[in-house]
């Protein structure tokens, strides 16, 4: 997948999207906990260059905004993770801190590389993060990694 491949669909899936009614008061106390948790979201930032807001993102998506979880998926930070990527992080002994895990898991993923932060940018990146599954097998489904809660 490449990114020039679907940069106007993403533009015009977020530029037309709303948020579910039912869905907003909770997006908004996600929102409000990212932005509360932005000191230690920019220390990845300041260490790696992804973004703070992608990093609380991702936190949220992965591990529920939960600071003793993997950003990779979710695991436990007492031991390397054991669902998919297994074995993360590589260097180190458990436990991990949750900055150890977090630029584990974003330059696994080569989020330490990745330049294009606009809106298109972001959201190839985080539907890449998450994996091609329902692009590539269920391609009438738009991922909800990125879309649940929304009109889209």
């Amino acid at each position: 997948m490449r990114l020039a491949d679907l940069r106007e669909e993403y533009k015009n899936l977020f530029d037309n999207a709303t948020i579910n009614p039912d869905w907003a008061e909770q997006v908004k106390a996600i929102a409000d906990q990212i932005r509360l948790e932005k000191s230690r979201y920019n220390k990845i930032q300041e260490a790696i260059g992804v973004p703070w807001y992608v990093v609380g993102i991702i936190h949220n998506m992965e591990a529920s905004e939960d600071f003793s979880r993997h950003l990779h998926n979710g695991d436990p930070l007492t031991d390397r993770t054991y669902h998919v990527p297994a074995g993360r992080p590589v260097n180190g002994s458990p436990p991990f801190t949750w900055e150890e895990s977090a630029i584990d898991a974003l330059k696994y993923e080569g989020l330490n590389k990745w330049e294009d932060w606009s809106i298109p940018g972001i959201l190839f990146s985080l539907e890449r993060y998450n994996g091609w599954g329902y692009r590539m097998y269920h391609p009438e489904v738009k991922s909800p990694y990125l879309w649940s809660g929304t009109s889209v």
